[in-house]
């Protein structure tokens, strides 16, 4: 059995299993997010807000990467993924996942990058000495993506350089200790990398030449069309607690819940989040994201991918794997 129909396999089980739990009517869901990963969300997730708003009771599940995430909602473990980087998604659905993106839950391109070792002394002049040297990479993430794209711009062949599968906990952990020459990650594992070297290019570096870096939250398909309420519920409760954060007189009350939640201290997660976008609802139902920009980006994002030899193809359009239909009628609710 090929990849492809193994996937394919996976997407119609959910398919039936999400259908015949949405006729039951759902008491309880699941949802994904990253831990060491700050946002206004988890301040909601504390509060006991989406439940209450939801009617369910709201299991959260940490994961390391996207790419566990896509795994999780194949196999019906997971409802929802809060920040699910694109590239991931990109992958998933490429490879015949019917998966869906309800909103954009961060941007954040100083949060995703790579770190070279201090000792190797590399930086963005002499990046082609890069050639050679063993790079910690979680593969078909947006860490990946970036890596990728960084290395196209610096004309380093991939051919050159030793690429090491590693979640960024274990790569930020492999350079400081001296195991690999290159981190890509983000988040607490990043901070701790920057420990150890130095990034290449800075995020408005890589916003110039068009590595955009932001994470969605996603969902099966099939769970959205049979529970669109829920979802818009569920994105009413963030879009609410985005909002709250942004007005700093509420910083002081919502910073200290989204650190316990994150596990991080409050200046780790203050000098996190203080990197983060999180767009508004307005924004992002515009044509920089879900009304055309995130469809367009996806599109380039598979074909770097194909072109690096990751995923075997792309889809012909990324247009249908957008669903802004739930996030539109928040407004009615």
């Amino acid at each position: 059995m090929t990849r492809k129909s193994r996937m394919m396999g996976a997407v119609a089980a959910i398919a039936f299993s999400t259908a015949a739990t949405s006729a039951m009517a759902m008491d309880e869901i699941t949802v994904a997010y990253f831990t060491e990963w700050p946002m206004p969300f988890q301040y909601a997730k504390q509060m006991g807000t989406y439940d209450e708003a939801m009617g369910v009771k709201v299991n959260w599940r940490a994961f390391d990467t996207g790419t566990a995430m896509s795994a999780a909602m194949a196999s019906g473990d997971v409802h929802l993924s809060v920040s699910q980087g694109v590239p991931p998604f990109v992958v998933a659905t490429s490879a015949g996942q019917d998966l869906q993106i309800v909103d954009v839950a961060v941007s954040y391109a100083d949060n995703d990058n790579c770190v070279v070792a201090s000792a190797l002394e590399i930086d963005k002049d002499t990046a082609a000495d890069l050639a050679g040297k063993k790079v910690a990479v979680p593969l078909g993430t947006a860490a990946h993506y970036g890596f990728l794209r960084q290395m196209e711009h610096f004309g380093v062949e991939l051919a050159s350089l030793e690429i090491v599968n590693m979640a960024p906990p274990e790569g930020a952990a492999a350079i400081a200790q001296g195991a690999v020459d290159m981190f890509c990650g983000w988040g607490g594992s990043l901070r701790r990398a920057k420990e150890h070297g130095n990034v290449l290019l800075t995020g408005s570096e890589k916003e110039e030449l068009g590595i955009l870096v932001f994470d969605v939250t996603s969902a099966p398909a099939p769970f959205v069309a049979e529970n669109p309420d829920l979802v818009a519920a569920f994105l009413k409760v963030t879009a609410e607690a985005n909002a709250m954060w942004a007005d700093p007189a509420n910083r002081d009350t919502m910073l200290p819940v989204i650190a316990q939640d994150a596990g991080m201290d409050l200046d780790a997660t203050a000098e996190t989040i203080d990197t983060f976008v999180f767009p508004t609802v307005e924004d992002q139902l515009g044509s920089r994201w879900l009304g055309g920009g995130a469809q367009e980006f996806m599109k380039g994002v598979a074909q770097v991918f194909v072109e690096a030899g990751s995923i075997p193809s792309a889809l012909d359009s990324y247009e249908t794997l957008v669903n802004t239909g739930p996030m539109s009628s928040i407004g009615e609710m």
